[in-house]
C-alpha cells in the first residue's frame, strides 16, 4: 500500500549513459521565464496534471520530475520554476533550481512566449543555457494567437539551432517537438545482473562514503568498471559470505557559498539515480543532527519506487544523552510511513556496530522477493474479514472473493472484490497489517491492488 507522505521534489532521475550494453533513461528539462507555459507542456507530455498551473509567475518553485514515454521511448522530464530577472521572493532559489536541472539534463527545451516576444529574461536564460553546453530546443509557445506568429522570427536572435512553434493548449507543433526531443533516444534493455544491488543514500555529510568504505574495508571508495555507473554515483563489488553484491554510493551535493542551504535542501537528484537502480536502499541518518524533512523525502521516494528500506543511524558514537530505544521511538514517530523498515545504529568511521548491518540487508533481500502461497494468503484474508468486516458505504459492503500474490520487488497482492470503489483506505491499511502480522515482510513495502471480479485478467 502506498502511503500518503509528501511528494514534493521526490521524482526520480537516471542519467543517460551507455556502458557495457546498459542504457539508462535520458533526461529532458523544461526551462524558461515565468508564465510561458512550461507546466502546461509538462502535464501534456506526462499525460496527467502533476505540475501546478496557475496564472501567477513563479508558481512552480521547485524542480518536478516525472517519467514519460513517447513512441515507446522512455525518458524523465523535469519541470522548473520560471527564471526571472526581477527581485522577488523565490527568484534566486528558482534560478538555482533551474541551473541544477539544466546541469543534469541531456536535452533542454527552452520555452518562450510568442505573444510577448523576446524579453530581457529570455536573454538571461539563453546565457545560462550557453554556459551549460547542452543541446537546446527552443519551443515558441502560444502560436494559436496571431501576435505570436508575427514575433516568431525574433527568437532566432537567441542563436540556437532548433526552433519549433507550438501551442501547449491547442496541440500545435506537439508531434514535431516530441519527435525532435526523442530523435536519438533508443530502447535498449539492461543486461540482466542477478546480484543484489543496494544503495547508500541520504543528505550530504551524513557519512555515506564512510559507510561504503567501512563495508568494503577500504581506506577509500573503490570505483569499479560496472555497467550503469554514472559520474555522480560509484558502484563497487562487495563480497560478503562468499557472495557478491553491488554497492552503490551517491555523492552529496556540496556547493559552498550563500546559496549552499538552498541547494542542499533540494539536492536529491544524485540519490534518486541510485535509488532507481537499487533493490534495497540504506537511508543514512546523521545521529548527531537528528531527522530532517530532507531525510523523509529521500526515504519516501525509495518507498514509492517499491524499494527495500533500511534506516542507518550513523555517527552513533557521537550521540550523547539518548539511548537506542529513545532514538528508535523518535524514528518510528517521524517515519510513520515506514514502520516496517529496520533501524541499524552504527559508526561508519569507527566501525562500531558495523557488523549489524549486512544481516539486515540479507533479511530484507529475502523479503522483497518473498512469495506466499495462494491458499495461505486467502486463509489470512478470510480470517481478517471474519474478525473485522469491511465498513458499509451507502448500503453496500465490500466483499473479497479471492486474493493472490501477483508480484515481487515489492510484494504485490491482488484482491478480487465486488466493487473496488468500496475499499476504504483504513480497511486497506488493516489488511496490510494483517498480512504483515502473518508473514515476515520486514524492510519491504507491500502493494495491495483491488480489482472487480468482472475484470478478466490479473496485473503482473
Amino acid at each position: 500500500m502506498r502511503k500518503n507522505f509528501k511528494k514534493k521534489d521526490i521524482y526520480g532521475i537516471l542519467k543517460a549513459s551507455k556502458r557495457g550494453g546498459f542504457m539508462s533513461i535520458p533526461i529532458v528539462a523544461l526551462v524558461g521565464r515565468p508564465n510561458v507555459g512550461k507546466s502546461t507542456l509538462f502535464n501534456k507530455i506526462v499525460g496527467k496534471k502533476i505540475s501546478i498551473i496557475e496564472d501567477t509567475p513563479g508558481i512552480t518553485r521547485d524542480r518536478i520530475y516525472q517519467e514519460a514515454t513517447y513512441n515507446n521511448k522512455k525518458f524523465y522530464l523535469i519541470d522548473t520554476g520560471g527564471i526571472d530577472t526581477t527581485k522577488k521572493d523565490f527568484n534566486e532559489e528558482i534560478k538555482i533550481q533551474a541551473e541544477i536541472a539544466i546541469n543534469e539534463a541531456d536535452i533542454v527545451v527552452f520555452i518562450v512566449d510568442g505573444v510577448d516576444g523576446l524579453t530581457t529574461s529570455d536573454l538571461i536564460v539563453r546565457d545560462i543555457l550557453r554556459r551549460s553546453n547542452k543541446k537546446v530546443i527552443v519551443a515558441v509557445n502560444k502560436m494559436d494567437v496571431k501576435d505570436a506568429k508575427d514575433n516568431l522570427y525574433d527568437f532566432y536572435e537567441l542563436g540556437f539551432d532548433s526552433y519549433i512553434p507550438i501551442s501547449s493548449i491547442h496541440n500545435i507543433g506537439y508531434v514535431e517537438l516530441m519527435d525532435t526531443i526523442t530523435l536519438n533516444f533508443h530502447e535498449q534493455e539492461e543486461k540482466e545482473d542477478n546480484r543484489l544491488k543496494f544503495s547508500i543514500i541520504g543528505r550530504p555529510n551524513v557519512g555515506k562514503s564512510s559507510l561504503m568504505n567501512a563495508l568494503l574495508n577500504e581506506e577509500r571508495v573503490v570505483v569499479s568498471d560496472i555497467a550503469g555507473t554514472t559520474r555522480d554515483s560509484v558502484d563497487s563489488i562487495l563480497r560478503y559470505n562468499n557472495e557478491e553484491y553491488i554497492l552503490i554510493d551517491t555523492a552529496g551535493m556540496r556547493k559552498k557559498g550563500r546559496i549552499f542551504e538552498s541547494v542542499e535542501k533540494y539536492s536529491l537528484i544524485r540519490s534518486l539515480r541510485a535509488i532507481d537502480r537499487s533493490d534495497i536502499c540504506l537511508v543514512v541518518i546523521n545521529g548527531e543532527e537528528g531527522i530532517t524533512e530532507h531525510d523523509k523525502h529521500i526515504a519516501g521516494y525509495a518507498i514509492e519506487r517499491g524499494k527495500g528500506l533500511i534506516f542507518v543511524v550513523n555517527k552513533w558514537d557521537k550521540v550523547e544523552n539518548t539511548t537506542i530505544n529513545e532514538f528508535e521511538k523518535l524514528m518510528r514517530a517521524e517515519f510513520q510511513f515506514a514502520t516496517y523498515a529496520p533501524i541499524v545504529f552504527l559508526s561508519a568511521l569507527t566501525k562500531k556496530r558495523i557488523h549489524t548491518l549486512m544481516p539486515e540487508v540479507l533479511k530484507v533481500a529475502e523479503n522483497i522477493k518473498k512469495e506466499i502461497k495462494t491458499s495461505l494468503i486467502n486463509d489470512v484474508i478470510i480470517d481478517a474479514t471474519l474478525l473485522n468486516q469491511p465498513p458499509s458505504y451507502k448500503g453496500k459492503r465490500l466483499k473479497i472473493y479471492f486474493t493472490s500474490q501477483t508480484g515481487i520487488k515489492p510484494p504485490k497482492f491482488t484482491f478480487r472484490v465486488n466493487s473496488k470503489g468500496l475499499v476504504h483506505f483504513s480497511y486497506e491499511r488493516y489488511l496490510e497489517n494483517k498480512i504483515r502480522e502473518n508473514f515476515d515482510f520486514t524492510g519491504t513495502p507491500i502493494i495491495l491492488q483491488f480489482k472487480n471480479r468482472s475484470e478478466d485478467t490479473y496485473d503482473n
